[in-house]
Parts: C-alpha cells; structure tokens; sequence
C-alpha cells in the first residue's frame, strides 16, 4: 500500500528526494513535522466548521492551513529521511 500512495504522490516527493548532499536527519524531525501537520489539518477543519453559512471570505485559511497539512503528512508519513531533512532545511 505504502508502494502505491508513493508512487501516486511522486510528483510531491521526488523533488524533495534527489539529490546526493549530506543532510542531517533525527527521527524527532520526522514526527513533527506530523504532528505540526495534523494541527494545520485540525485548525483547517476547526475553520469550516465554525465558517457562517454563505460566508465564502473563510476559504483563504481554509486551503492554506489545509494544503500545508495535507502536503505535511504525506512528506511526515511517505518521504524518505532526506525529504523530511529537507523540509526542515538541514543540509
């Protein structure tokens, strides 16, 4: 399964993959940037639920917190150590 959302989602991780520079990588990065990831999802959903019916000025935050969320979990639960090293910007 992992095989396959990696290969769905390798337009995301191969840029953040290539490469041959040294970096630096602790499994602590790794979890959280996962757990910083799942408070952008939880602050996004908190933002459309509590968004007034009809009031579409809240998609903004919506999409944003969201996106960064939803692109932090993948790099946190799919990505190699190097992508994850690479988000924090170790080299």
């Amino acid at each position: 399964m992992k095989s396959l959302l990696r290969k769905l989602f390798s337009p995301v991780l191969n840029p953040l993959e290539r490469g041959e520079t040294p970096y630096v990588y602790k499994p602590s990065h790794r979890v959280i940037l996962i757990v910083m990831s799942s408070m952008f999802i939880g602050l996004a959903t908190l933002v459309y639920w509590l968004m007034p019916d009809g009031n579409f000025d809240y998609l903004l935050p919506i999409i944003v917190f969201g996106g960064c969320g939803v692109l932090g979990m993948i790099i946190g639960c799919l990505g190699q150590d190097r992508a994850v090293a690479r988000i924090w910007g170790s080299r």
